[in-house]
């Protein structure tokens, strides 16, 4: 069996990766959302269902809001509820997507009342911040248009500097903005902030406090991620992750699923440019469990994404700058793929055992009985969030 060494469980044991509230709502296809037994019917039991994901794995210690999907009366008593419950609110996501108003844009509208509507809405997500103890606001923009001509796409951009520059002033010195990019969907033929490049433009011009927000599956088919990775990293400007993963596009499914080894290639990345347990860079899940259970995929989730931090911190780094100074392609290469080929799972889950955690917490959660609970409990209200 491969054997950890202590400082690779070390790092491992500061790990943290948020968990988005919305995973644990029903959610669906464009065509149709479909309900599980058991879904939270309040950010309350959002929360609840969170916590089960912390409590079997120690990975996940604060839960993502998302309003006005996870709105309630009173801010302090959620915050006291998740603390109760051994977990934190972490990051609050804005949302202009769901509204009437917001059909041709929100804070690039070319109407004045639209966009300060917008804008308002985003003031009001930092009122919320500073009664959770929230960080960071992350903004995911469903802006653009669909035909050439449709829109000022120059003047678009103009807008949206203009009202993140009123949303960023609002911010305390311990906030930050972080904002997300996507290429395309809703918006087909051009979309506000389609890659890193425009969300790095528009959040250097706002300052220090303006981060930029890597989804991975916010990318073309083929795009090098690892690369983007480390260029913001580079130019320190890596504010979160949403891991999550796709077979087409913003697929959404558990991280790691399509493609864990360009899960691995993008940690390396993390771990060399000194992104991991960095404060300064949230490692976050933004995964729909549109069949599958939603604590269960949340659990698979984080446990994919530290099997693969696992792997990247066994590379042999010397060895491989020595392969890279000396141009051998192949033998750097093996170096590697020597690491994303080790398996780790025997190491972690004797490394959970002696940290007083099951061996294998898919299966600790399943003989829990939570789920068959839940599922008898919550029955009648409406299901908070997406499919709501």
């Amino acid at each position: 069996m491969t054997t950890l060494s202590p400082d690779i469980l070390s790092t491992l044991e500061g790990q943290a990766i948020e968990l988005p509230s919305w995973a644990f709502g029903n959610s669906g296809t464009r065509f149709r959302v479909f309900t599980t037994a058991g879904t939270p019917r309040d950010p309350y039991e959002k929360i609840a269902d969170a916590a089960q994901v912390n409590a079997y794995t120690k990975l996940a210690p604060t839960v993502a809001l998302h309003i006005p999907w996870d709105k309630v009366d009173d801010y302090a008593a959620l915050r006291r509820h998740a603390e109760d419950l051994g977990v934190s609110l972490g990051t609050i996501n804005s949302n202009t997507f769901q509204d009437e108003d917001y059909k041709f844009g929100a804070l690039t509208h070319h109407d004045d009342r639209i966009r300060n509507k917008a804008i308002d809405h985003h003031l009001e997500c930092i009122d919320i911040m500073d009664a959770t103890g929230s960080r960071d606001l992350k903004i995911w923009l469903a802006e653009g248009s669909n035909y050439p001509g449709q829109a000022d796409i120059r003047a678009r951009q103009d807008r949206l500097q203009e009202s993140l520059q009123k949303i960023y002033d609002r911010l305390s010195d311990e906030q930050r903005l972080v904002l997300e990019y996507k290429f395309f969907e809703p918006a087909f033929y051009h979309t506000d902030v389609p890659d890193w490049g425009t969300s790095y433009a528009q959040v250097v011009s706002l300052g220090d406090k303006a981060m930029v927000c890597l989804d991975t599956g916010h990318h073309a088919p083929g795009t090098n991620i690892e690369f983007i990775v480390m260029q913001l990293l580079r130019l320190g400007k890596l504010g979160s992750f949403d891991f999550n993963s796709r077979f087409y596009a913003d697929d959404d499914l558990i991280v790691g699923a399509a493609d864990p080894f360009q899960l691995f290639r993008i940690i390396f990345e993390v771990v060399r440019g000194g992104g991991l347990n960095n404060p300064d860079v949230a490692f976050m899940l933004d995964q729909c469990h549109n069949v599958e259970d939603k604590i269960p995929g949340q659990i698979r989730s984080v446990l994919n994404v530290q099997e693969m931090t696992a792997r990247a911190l066994l590379v042999d780094r010397e060895a491989l700058a020595a392969a890279q100074q000396a141009n051998d392609v192949l033998g750097a290469n093996a170096v590697f793929m020597d690491a994303f080929y080790t398996d780790v799972r025997p190491a972690l889950a004797e490394w959970r055992e002696s940290r007083g955690l099951a061996a294998d917490p898919m299966a600790a959660y399943a003989a829990s009985g939570y789920q068959q609970q839940i599922a008898a409990d919550r029955v009648g209200g409406t299901q908070a969030g997406w499919g709501a």
